[in-house]
């Protein structure tokens, strides 16, 4: 009773009449959001008596799995009661109609009594702006508000202030964190070297990322030390023994190999020169991971000092790898060629020891030389797995990173060693329609030296003036496969749209620059044959390309796309035959082998019989140099039977079926509408795709094989090794006579061409080259850089004034 008595201003549910006006005291301290900001945020939800659970201090109770994370705004009225609203005045309470006092009265301490049991100490207007503990109970006044002699109110205005506040103030958090997270995003993306990697979810295309050309690789961070770590370094050598291994450049080593293996014996030295001429001019100028002056300076003391025993395992089983790879390349006869480079081979891998803990650079380099050796003699899984050898080692001996090296010839043979390793798991992975062993996010080794081996000294590169500093041409392969990543990427889509493909074929033809100017599609200068085993690469990856859209799920449109860029690939590969000026036998990879043999079937399937037959004949000039080969010809043989059965076939359905507006004797004996509807031909369409049928991701010829009946499987015959013929190439004896030889397919091709010649599909050409090797002036036939329409404009159209492309056919 005193507390009342001493207070003029008793406690009052009515916020209209007041002394005390905590609104303008907040109001200059805090923000006042606007309305519409505050609808998004707060709900309108009537307060009932139910208990809510108790929820953590600073955290705003999470909504239920029912309720929208934002309630739609509703118009405050006096009615409504938010947050701390206060009670409807007693005008507002009496004029209520239906009601009697005592069920006002009722109603009036009911919603006081859920209110004031929401929290344990409620606070008044004037102690939540003072931020002191308030006592008021339901009847009195806080002892606050009695002292200082003002209104002891809960007004809804100050309370939905207050509570607006605290969801500004936890936005801020929210923004504030968001900030931090974008912040660091930056940071790592400034460590990328800016590519971002968008990955959209519902996107059909994913994000490209071509790097730049000759670009290095984007540094990785390392760790900056802070003070000298001398005495610390002399400790954790000695007891670091056996727990792990110091990083490459301080690791300790032993002096001599600890594996003891009886030495094979030398090769003639007369022999063992020329195996090493063949590699150098077929393997070495486009993938020198050799320094060429100390292994010639070695090959010389090895043959002085015959002990053998004096020379470390490591570097002599490298150096039966070389001589095994270089008799794959030499002009010896068939098949003591084969043979040799298998016995090699097999030396190779007696000296090397299959629980190695300690590698050094030559281990790499003799993994890495059975994986190429093994991959031209056709056995690609073999392959495959030596080369996954080839980069565990050199992950161990940290090749992939950019380490301190003291000699700069040491110093750029691991970057040549390591960048050897990358170009063929990209174009062995690409192949085989298997992942990368390699990471690009793992790796920032430096580019070699733009420098040949024979200028490279230990303080550094020293070209002479006037002079080619480089000869080889890694670095113009590492141009183009450092794009199989996002080819990978691309390939992950169903259809690949076209400016993504437009993107990625000006990419690779920009790469095209950076060859020899003989290289070049409409250049008539010669063109020497180690010129294009680099540009197979470029040329492999562009077929790759555009051959992914040849699914049955992509569009009609796309796919006559793909078949007619395809078909101009091809056709400049002829070109380039045609233009070289020796034979392609000595220096022919497996690579370019492959690649011709897909452009063979695309010049046929198109029309362009006598370009088809100028790769044929270069086919023959290799033949069983590399045991690709022969199964090539084997299926080119297949495909060029189908085609003309499937000749006669169209040729007869369309006598049956003239098109009414046409004469019948145009329409039933027209080429045009014979190549019309071969190019609509699923089953053709399978047969060009060829080893595109070899990876589950791309292949659709297998789908429904689990039904049909088990094949017969082929024996398999033991023995020999490497130099079983059967092994390498899949083919019996018979299976390798049956197909008839390269000048049958000559024959076979020049059968499929009508009598009178036509432009085919966009391409009209005045002459067509036919020999391989001799040197002839050419048409040029102008490349488009994207897909679709574009090519069909570039196109010549000499000899008809009437053309369509493969794309509107289909």
């Amino acid at each position: 009773m005193a507390a009342s008595s001493h207070n003029l201003f008793p406690r009052s549910p009515n916020p209209s009449t007041r002394s005390y006006d905590s609104s303008s005291v907040s109001s200059a301290t805090s923000p006042r959001p606007q309305t519409q900001y505050l609808s998004s945020l707060m709900g309108t939800s009537v307060r009932s008596n139910t208990t809510h659970p108790p929820q953590p201090i600073g955290i705003p109770p999470l909504p239920s799995v029912s309720q929208p994370p934002f309630q739609p705004y509703t118009p405050v009225t006096a009615t409504s009661v938010m947050g701390r609203d206060s009670l409807p005045s007693n005008e507002s309470v009496a004029s209520t109609p239906g009601l009697s006092s005592a069920q006002l009265s009722a109603n009036v301490q009911a919603q006081k009594r859920a209110y004031r049991q929401r929290r344990k100490d409620p606070s008044c207007d004037a102690c939540r702006e003072r931020k002191v503990k308030c006592d008021a109970t339901e009847t009195t006044s806080c002892s606050e508000c009695s002292s200082r002699n003002v209104k002891c109110q809960f007004t809804k205005e100050t309370n939905r202030r207050m509570s607006s506040i605290k969801q500004v103030q936890d936005l801020e958090k929210q923004i504030e964190r968001v900030r931090r997270e974008n912040s660091n995003l930056r940071r790592t993306l400034a460590e990328r070297g800016g590519q971002v990697d968008v990955d959209m979810e519902g996107a059909e295309q994913p994000s490209l990322q071509l790097p730049d050309l000759h670009s290095e690789p984007r540094k990785r961070r390392r760790a900056h030390p802070l003070h000298d770590y001398s005495r610390a370094r002399a400790n954790f050598r000695n007891v670091s023994r056996g727990v792990m291994k110091a990083p490459v450049p301080y690791r300790q080593l032993p002096e001599l190999a600890a594996f003891d293996q009886n030495r094979p014996q030398l090769p003639p030295k007369d022999m063992a020169d020329r195996l090493l001429n063949a590699y150098y001019g077929a393997v070495h100028i486009m993938m020198p991971i050799l320094h060429w002056p100390t292994l010639q300076h070695e090959f010389d003391r090895l043959y002085q000092n015959a002990d053998l025993r004096q020379i470390p395992a490591s570097w002599l089983s490298m150096f039966f790898a070389v001589l095994a790879v270089g008799s794959l390349f030499s002009s010896d006869p068939y098949p003591d060629r084969t043979e040799r480079a298998s016995e090699l081979l097999e030396a190779s891998r007696n000296l090397t020891d299959p629980w190695n803990n300690d590698f050094v650079l030559d281990d790499v380099r003799v993994f890495f030389l059975t994986s190429l050796a093994l991959n031209e003699m056709n056995m690609k899984s073999a392959s495959w797995a030596w080369l996954g050898k080839a980069v565990r080692s050199g992950q161990d001996l940290d090749l992939h990173l950019e380490v301190g090296i003291r000699s700069r010839v040491e110093a750029d043979m691991r970057r040549r060693v390591w960048w050897a390793i990358y170009v063929l798991d990209r174009t062995l992975s690409l192949d085989l329609g298997r992942p990368f062993m390699i990471d690009d996010t793992d790796c920032d080794t430096a580019l070699p030296e733009p420098c040949d081996d024979h200028f490279l000294y230990p303080e550094g590169p020293v070209p002479p003036l006037n002079a080619n500093p480089l000869t080889h041409s890694l670095h113009v392969i590492i141009n183009v496969v450092r794009t199989f990543s996002s080819l990978r990427k691309a390939f992950s889509s169903l259809v690949i749209e076209r400016p993504h493909l437009a993107t990625l074929d000006n990419y690779l033809i920009s790469c095209q620059k950076s060859f020899a100017p003989a290289c070049e599609p409409n250049s008539t200068l010669p063109v020497a044959p180690h010129m294009l085993m680099p540009l197979a690469y470029l040329l492999n990856a562009r077929i790759h390309l555009h051959r992914h859209n040849l699914a049955p799920g992509c569009p009609p449109e796309a796919r006559g796309e793909a078949i007619e860029q395809c078909m101009v690939i091809a056709v400049e590969t002829a070109q380039l035959i045609a233009r070289t000026n020796a034979t392609l036998a000595d220096s022919a990879t497996a690579l370019l082998v492959t690649h011709i043999f897909r452009s063979t079937l695309f010049l046929l399937f198109t029309g362009y019989y006598e370009f088809a037959c100028t790769c044929i004949r270069a086919l023959k000039s290799i033949d069983s140099r590399r045991d690709i080969a022969v199964p090539c010809g084997r299926f080119l043989s297949f495909f060029i039977r189908t085609l003309a059965t499937k000749q006669q076939d169209v040729a007869a359905m369309l006598s049956r079926t003239p098109a009414p507006s046409y004469p019948p004797q145009v329409v039933s004996v027209g080429p045009r509408a014979i190549q019309d509807a071969l190019i609509r031909d699923e089953e053709l369409l399978i047969y060009v795709s060829s080893d595109m049928q070899a990876a589950p991701e791309t292949a659709w010829v297998w789908i429904g094989a689990e039904r049909d009946p088990p094949a017969p499987i082929p024996p398999i015959v033991a023995g020999r090794g490497l130099a079983q013929l059967e092994k390498r190439t899949g083919l019996n004896v018979e299976e390798r006579q049956e197909w008839g030889g390269w000048d049958s397919l000559v024959e076979l091709a020049r059968g499929l061409a009508p009598e009178t010649p036509r432009p085919v599909h966009g391409y009209g050409l005045s002459q067509q080259i036919l020999p391989p090797i001799k040197m002839e002036q050419t048409p040029s036939i102008p490349r488009s850089g994207t897909a679709g329409t574009e090519s069909s404009r570039d196109s010549p159209t000499a000899g008809s004034s009437s053309r369509i492309s493969i794309a509107n056919i289909i």
